[in-house]
Parts: C-alpha cells; sequence; structure tokens
C-alpha cells in the first residue's frame, strides 16, 4: 500500500438546509484500486430535529460580535457558522478562539463580552479535549481522528472482526 492517503468525506445535510463534509476516513491505493481505512464512528444520541430549536433560540441575539449563545455552536459568521463546537476542526476552532479574543480586546464590542467569554471558554475547553488535555470534562470520549491517526501503518491485522 502507498503511504500517501486520501481523505473520505461523507455529505451530511443538516436541519437548516446547509450540507456539511464530514470525514469518515482515508482512502488508500492498493494496486488498481483502494482499501478504505473508517475512523471510529458512533450513532449521536440526539435527532437531527431536536438542534433546530435550540439554533433559533440562540439566533435571536441580534447583530454584533456573534457570541455563541450557549457555548455549544460557533457564532453566525465564517465557514462554520452555526455549527457544533464540539468535534470541530482545530483550524476551525483556532480561527473562531481568534475571533474572540479580537472582539475582547475591542472596548467597543464590551456589549458582547460576556458571550465571547462564553464562547472562548468553550472553544478553549474542546482544544483542550482533542489534544487529550484536562479541560474537556467529558473525558471518556477520544478525539476527533487526524491525518496523523491514518497515515497507513501498514497493519494488515487491523482489519480483523470486520463482518464484510
Amino acid at each position: 500500500m502507498s503511504d500517501q492517503g486520501f481523505p473520505v468525506t461523507v455529505a451530511v445535510k443538516r436541519p437548516d438546509g446547509r450540507v456539511e463534509q464530514v470525514r469518515v476516513g482515508t482512502a488508500f491505493r492498493n494496486g488498481d484500486g483502494f482499501s478504505l481505512k473508517l475512523g471510529e464512528m458512533s450513532i449521536g444520541a440526539t435527532p437531527d430535529a431536536a438542534a433546530a430549536p435550540r439554533r433559533a433560540a440562540s439566533s435571536g441575539g441580534g447583530g454584533g460580535g456573534g457570541g455563541g449563545g450557549a457555548g455549544e455552536v460557533f457564532p453566525n459568521y465564517g465557514r462554520s457558522k452555526g455549527g457544533p463546537i464540539r468535534g470541530a476542526s482545530m483550524g476551525d476552532l483556532e480561527y473562531y478562539a481568534n475571533g474572540a479574543r479580537r472582539s475582547l480586546n475591542d472596548p467597543s464590542k464590551s456589549r458582547w463580552h460576556d458571550r465571547e467569554r462564553q464562547l472562548l471558554a468553550a472553544i478553549e475547553a474542546e482544544i483542550a479535549r482533542q489534544r487529550g488535555g484536562d479541560g474537556g470534562g467529558g473525558g471518556d470520549e477520544p478525539p476527533p481522528h487526524g491525518d496523523d491517526d491514518f497515515s497507513g501503518g501498514g497493519g494488515g491485522d487491523d482489519d480483523n472482526g470486520i463482518p464484510f
């Protein structure tokens, strides 16, 4: 197998109509075809329909700096607007954390500082959780898979026990 992996994603349609590409694994060239190494998967505990009212409730805050409401979703700007903080890519987490820090350093945006502090705390907790730090609270769940998890270790024994 080649060491170069290709990300494999699926399109997930959200209740608000957004389509998000979610990474599910990595494909490695194997002769004329590919071998697929899937990441850990799980089924969510909350149906998608339950997420729509929560977004609607947090969007009533008007304009401005765009805090994350209860800190569970990103503000209404950027490529992941309204998306969940938990499980977000490190790039998105850093992007929104920098935006929150800029707002907190701007006295003219003091009106939104409480929301920005909540948002920043939630983002920093997610960063710590993904890095395996102490700040996550729900430490029983592993961090999302990244490219390093699928670097093609070459172990053929990884597929033992797959029912197909």
